[in-house]
């Protein structure tokens, strides 16, 4: 089977981007984890599927594949990568788009400066909507993990994020603590694990161990969830800037049911086709 994709990535968190919509597209797990391998395949974080719409409502469809091949509800950088590549490939003309996910619809602009913003929705704390066992909804959660307990922040944007305040986010131990957090037992879904340090009221810096992926360069669902946590802990005020490895990222939230903004990169890399 030859596919044609596009190499992009947002703040670094990169990703194959399919046209679902001009070719038919249906992939097994073994051809998804082929695709997003980095020493056989093209390599990426996720791969990126755009689709024609089942919802009456919305532009397009847009599923998520993380490298081990699962679908997941949503990716806050592939949903701006998604609005460049809409455009790139004059699927559309619209500076607004509406995108179908599997959680509900979003709504990506593009803007005059080439960055892209999302509208994230409203930020989910109920524990069985994440879901997170024995979870009182609140934003400091005890997690007993390795022989400790961790403060956590439990909150969905679209997919399910656990948030911590670090001293260092240099030091860290994302590589250990990540897969720990991300196959606890209190996430029957998995999880995605953050790690923030606060600089100020208005910057934080931020690492992301990504479910079903690990450690990614940048993650906008994760950095809307540690910026949405921060603000209800009273650690931080909107808008908030998030400094990622790959890049920054700008993030605004009225609180409460207010939707969550997100402002950052969309980058087209390269194009190519692949047989798998």
């Amino acid at each position: 089977m030859l596919l044609k994709f596009t190499k992009m990535h947002g703040a670094g968190n990169d990703f194959v981007v399919l046209d679902g919509v001009r070719q038919p597209i249906a992939l097994s797990t073994e051809q998804l984890r082929l695709l997003a391998d980095r020493h056989f395949g093209v390599g990426c974080d996720q791969i990126l599927l755009v689709e024609k719409p089942r919802h009456a409502g919305a532009d397009f469809r847009y599923r998520i594949f993380n490298a081990d091949g699962g679908e997941v509800e949503q990716c806050g950088n592939g949903a701006r990568c998604f609005v460049r590549f809409v455009h790139d490939q004059k699927l559309t003309s619209k500076t607004e788009i509406v995108v179908e996910t599997h959680r509900g619809l979003i709504k990506p602009r593009l803007e005059a400066d080439g960055r892209v913003t999302v509208n994230m929705g409203a930020p989910v704390f109920d524990a069985a909507r994440l879901p997170f066992t024995d979870g009182t909804g609140g934003i400091n959660e005890p997690l007993d993990v390795a022989g400790e307990t961790l403060q956590i922040s439990a909150v969905s944007l679209g997919n399910p994020h656990a948030v911590q305040v670090v001293e260092n986010i240099e030091t860290a131990a994302v590589a250990t603590l990540g897969p720990l957090i991300e196959h606890h037992p209190r996430f029957p879904k998995r999880v995605n694990a953050g790690f923030m340090q606060v600089m100020d009221r208005n910057h934080i810096r931020l690492r992301v161990y990504e479910r079903g992926t690990g450690e990614t360069l940048s993650c906008g669902t994760g950095a809307c969830a540690a910026v949405v946590a921060g603000i209800r802990r009273g650690l931080l005020d909107s808008p908030v800037i998030v400094a990622t490895h790959g890049g920054k990222l700008n993030i605004s939230w009225g609180g409460d049911d207010a939707p969550v903004l997100m402002t950052g990169p969309a980058i087209s890399v390269f194009s190519g086709e692949i047989n798998l």
